[in-house]
């Protein structure tokens, strides 16, 4: 019998490795999105919310805030709250660009934490990292509006450095970073 066993267990790994491979090569596919469906939704009403992020509009009449992993937006003085964001990605930590047109965010909709942009009035989204692995935290235009600063920490580099995006795309550059020990959290202009 312990023939047997030993014969099967290098087989059915072999029948495993595949998949497992598979698996693995999805995780480094930047586009691969974020996989989960909702099985079930909870639906709710409510006039207050705790830990968020939220931002006032540059011209004082609207705020975009953060609640249970969507944006909304309402007027500041108070009314019904537009929701701008939906699904399964969590998003998160928005402000407004310096003409009020645009919101970045942090979300991980596409399976990973990264840098997003949507129109203020809600709409589709595009990302604007492509990181693997990294954490984004506290992303906030230029007052050009033509960039976009946020804090992040490489998979594996430890502390979160200060990173510029160009709103239109590419790479990103480290701007203040080192090896030094500190934390650079919440660039702001």
């Amino acid at each position: 019998m312990r023939l047997f066993f030993r014969g099967l267990l290098p087989a059915a790994l072999l029948l495993l490795t595949p998949v497992v491979m598979q698996a693995q090569e999805a995780d480094l596919d930047p586009d691969r999105g974020l996989p989960l469906e909702a099985a079930r939704w909870a639906r709710f009403t409510t006039t207050e919310g705790t830990w968020i992020s939220l931002d006032v509009s540059p011209d004082g009449q609207t705020i975009v805030f953060d609640l249970l992993g969507d944006l909304y937006a309402m007027p500041i003085g108070g009314g019904d709250a537009t929701r701008l964001t939906r699904g399964m990605g969590h998003d998160m930590q928005p402000r407004f660009s310096p003409d009020g047109e645009r919101i970045v965010f942090v979300s991980d909709r596409s399976g990973d934490n990264n840098v997003w942009l949507m129109p203020a009035g809600g709409g589709e989204p595009t990302q604007l990292s492509k990181g693997i692995g990294s954490r984004y935290a506290s992303p906030d235009f230029t007052t050009d509006g033509t960039y976009v600063l946020v804090s992040r920490a490489a998979p594996g580099a430890g502390l979160e450095k200060i990173w510029m995006y160009h709103v239109d795309g590419g790479t990103g550059l480290e701007i203040v970073g080192g090896t030094g020990n500190q934390r650079m959290m919440g660039a702001a202009l």
